[in-house]
Formats: structure tokens, sequence, C-alpha cells
């Protein structure tokens, strides 16, 4: 059963919070569930959702084993598979394809299309995510990895909640950028006011979140930026573009559209270590087309 130790800035921070960000591949929702039914225990006792943790405690986390993925319809839709074998698919997502069912989006999703083409996944995640460890924004394109079962998944999952798994992007922003690369170090939370949107937040506030980025080919008005992740929070390339005062172009909630049909932000690059092998594992997705007709490339 994996532990995580609750390091010293995460006191006062709720449970359910703090795992939300840790564990990746779980949905708070689904965090909360485990809590209470006793799956997760901070310092091996049973917990409510909302406890509030102190440095230095151990959280223990059970994830049951998988159950049959009901309520989902299999749909016949077109993938791109950059990568498959008994265990995992790597796949380049197209933008405007959510990654599983939710309120609004009950079919069509990355999720419909992946239980025709395999027929079962790992249900760690819960019965509306089989098979998804991580999740990209809908208008996001590229490389995503599932799990097709539940030793996959539960590897995985602890690379990213880890931080050794490879997240390059290609981002088109607003702008020229002052500096050509850098470091951007800065908390997010959740915005005050907009409850959609996530912002930087106040120094003892939000959660930890470093962006490396280089700008790769500077067009009129815009740069392409490379975006390599070492934290997985939400919306964190999005937000931490705007923070510099460059949003991704198209990005509708931190910017404009202004002429894009979407966010322009491509998960370029994925690199892990296979959950059977222990192999180093990368993969790159091409670019998509709306970044050639952008000029992003030569």
């Amino acid at each position: 059963m994996p532990e995580y130790p609750v390091p010293p800035e995460a006191s006062g921070q709720r449970l359910d919070h703090y795992l939300s960000a840790l564990l990746a591949h779980l949905s708070r929702s689904r965090i909360q569930a485990l809590i209470k039914e006793g799956h997760i225990r901070v310092g091996g006792a049973v917990v409510k959702p909302g406890e509030k943790l102190r440095g230095g405690q151990e959280i223990s986390v059970h994830e049951p084993e998988a159950v049959p993925v009901s309520g989902v319809e299999a749909e016949e839709i077109p993938l791109d598979i950059l990568f498959e074998d008994a265990d995992l698919l790597v796949l380049n997502k197209a933008p405007g394809m959510v990654v599983h069912p939710a309120a609004g989006n009950p079919g069509g999703t990355l999720v419909n299309a992946l239980l025709h083409h395999c027929g079962s996944l790992s249900a760690i995640g819960g019965e509306q995510r089989p098979g998804i460890v991580h999740r990209l924004d809908k208008e996001t394109s590229g490389c995503i990895v599932v799990a097709k079962n539940d030793a996959a998944h539960q590897s995985l999952a602890r690379q990213f909640a880890g931080r050794t798994v490879l997240k390059v992007y290609l981002a088109l922003a607003a702008g020229r950028l002052r500096s050509q690369s850098g470091v951007i170090n800065a908390p997010i939370g959740r915005h005050p006011v907009h409850r959609k949107k996530m912002a930087v937040a106040p120094e003892g506030k939000g959660r930890n979140a470093v962006t490396d980025y280089k700008v790769l080919r500077e067009l009129p008005g815009a740069s392409l930026v490379q975006c390599t992740l070492h934290t997985g929070r939400t919306h964190q390339i999005r937000v931490h573009l705007h923070h510099l005062g460059h949003p991704l172009l198209g990005d509708a909630l931190y910017g404009r559209r202004a002429g894009y049909p979407r966010q322009m932000l491509h998960a370029w690059r994925l690199g892990f270590t296979h959950p059977r092998t222990g192999q180093w594992m990368e993969f790159q997705s091409p670019i998509p087309p709306d970044f050639v007709t952008a000029g992003a490339v030569p």
C-alpha cells in the first residue's frame, strides 16, 4: 500500500485537496469516496475528506481492485495510436475531443472510443474514467497514455505523482517574450472570483507549480514556446503564460480567441518507464495542422 509523507508546506491543507494534486489519475470525487470508504487513511486512522493535514503525517492510499465498467457505451471513433501493447496505449489526442464522459459530454469521448478499441481497461479511476491516468483539456491536442490493467495504472500513477514523467508541450503564445528561456516558479490555486479559472496564488497560498520554457520560434505578434512541466497543476501552462503577460493564442478563458478555433497548446513529447519492462519510453506527437497553418513550424 503506497504511503505519502506530508511535507511541512502542506500543513493546514485539506486531505482531499492535497491528494487531488498529488494523485493526478484520480478525480477529487473519487478521492473523497475512497476516504469515506476507509481506503485512504492518515496515520492509520479513518478520517474525513476535509481533514486538515500536519507536516510529518503519513497518508496511506489503497486503491481497490477494478470493477467492471458500466454505464459508458463503447463507440467506434477513430484513434491515432502512437504505441500499443498488452499494458498500455499512447495516443495522439485530437483537439476538441473530451477525455472522459461528464455532464454535458455523455458520449463521443476518448473513453468511449477506447472501450470500443480495447474492450476493457483499468477501472481504478472510476466507472467514468477507465484507463485514464492523466488528462488533457478538451482543446489541447497531443500525447496521452492510457492503462489497460490495474498494475499498469498504478505504476504510471506513481510516476506521475513522483514527477518522473517527461511532459513537454508546444504553446503558441501572444507577443514576444522578453527572455528566450526561463523558469516560471509560481504557485497555482483557484481564482478567488471566477471559479472556472485558476490563477497564480499569493505567497504561502496555492500549490507549487514549476514550468520551464524556451522560445523556439518568433512569429508576427506571437511566439512558439516549448514548455516542460515539473508539476501537473490544472491549467498550469495556460496560467503561467498568462502570468507572464503572454496568454495562449485562442484561449478564451485566460485570453481571447482572436481568430483561433481553440487554445493553441499541444502535448508534444511524453516519456515514462514502462510498467512491466522497466524500460524508459519516449513518444513524440506530430505537429497538428493548425500549428502549421499558424506558421509555428518552418
